[in-house]
């Protein structure tokens, strides 16, 4: 089979495939292209094959190999596994992450490690590893799922952004070192989307700070709790989302980055081109309750 050729001929490979993203991702491709080949990924064994359960009755054909993509030879091993199962993976999509959100001052080493673990060192091995492939079959495309915090850095999310600032520099370089051999590097840059990710958030947040009120940020950890509130009005579902990922997938001419966020352009260019830092920071800082944070601290402090 020769590269390029209909998506519902290829084979995808989605990590963090068991929820989200991921899994809408995988649900919509079985669901549009009828007898996609979809390799799908994630730690959970049991809510990873409940999705391939749903996506064979929707025509497609899977496989599903648990994986945890912090773990580098097990993104190895699912690279060789797609191999000897399919012979060829068309396009992966390196969508398993999460957000380790917390003030950088109190994030254990640990959580900082397992962040850039997760988010960057898996998915550039498991990318690694797929290369070679691509290469010899005539061509491939590589999303890298990022955020709009790969372009945004705020408080309380700074080792998050980190790691999608980095995933984003890897993917802009991978895109330039890979056009010759027609492998294709796009983002896909969501922005509050409706899915668990603050539920794992709230998770990461207490097993990094265990006692947060007792902390010099505890109103900024107060206003933490809020933001899936605050947000819930702009999020898009995880469909709308996987809608993004198809295009980047599908478009013959795919752009290096695409926004999957409501008024994201705007945003973006407010913060980065329009505004000056300060107003910016200043924006972040009442966003994420650190403003509250000096007159709290003062006042226990007398």
């Amino acid at each position: 089979m020769s590269y390029p050729c209909p998506l519902a001929e290829q084979v995808v490979l989605i990590t963090g495939a068991s929820t989200g993203i991921g899994a809408a991702l995988a649900r919509v491709l079985a669901a549009k292209f009828f007898g996609i080949r979809l390799v799908l990924a994630a730690r959970s064994a049991e809510k990873l094959e409940t999705v391939a359960t749903e996506c064979r009755k929707a025509g497609a054909e899977v496989l599903a190999v648990p994986t945890d993509i912090a773990q580098i030879e097990q993104g190895q091993a699912l690279a060789q596994t797609a191999i000897d199962k399919f012979g060829r993976v068309d396009a992966l999509v390196n969508n398993a992450g999460y957000g380790q959100m917390g003030p950088l001052e109190m994030v254990p080493v640990l959580a900082t490690r397992r962040q850039f673990e997760v988010n960057l060192l898996g998915p550039l091995a498991l990318t690694q590893a797929l290369i070679p492939v691509m290469r010899h079959q005539g061509g491939g495309r590589i999303i890298n799922i990022s955020s709009l915090g790969g372009r945004l850095a705020f408080p309380f999310g700074g080792l998050y952004s980190a790691s999608k600032f980095a995933l984003e520099g890897l993917s802009d370089a991978l895109r330039m070192e890979l056009e010759p051999f027609n492998i294709q590097v796009s983002v896909v840059e969501p922005g509050p989307v409706s899915t668990d990710f603050f539920g794992v958030v709230a998770t990461a947040v207490e097993e990094a700070v265990p006692d947060p009120q007792n902390t010099p940020y505890r109103a900024a950890f107060e206003k933490l709790e809020k933001l899936e509130q605050q947000t819930s009005s702009r999020a898009w579902s995880a469909e709308r989302v996987a809608d993004v990922i198809i295009q980047a997938l599908s478009d013959r001419r795919p752009r290096p980055r695409y926004l999957a966020a409501t008024g994201g352009g705007i945003l973006l260019f407010l913060m980065t081109k329009l505004l000056p830092t300060w107003a910016v920071d200043k924006f972040w800082q009442r966003f994420y309750g650190i403003d509250r944070v000096a007159k709290d601290w003062q006042s226990r402090q007398k």
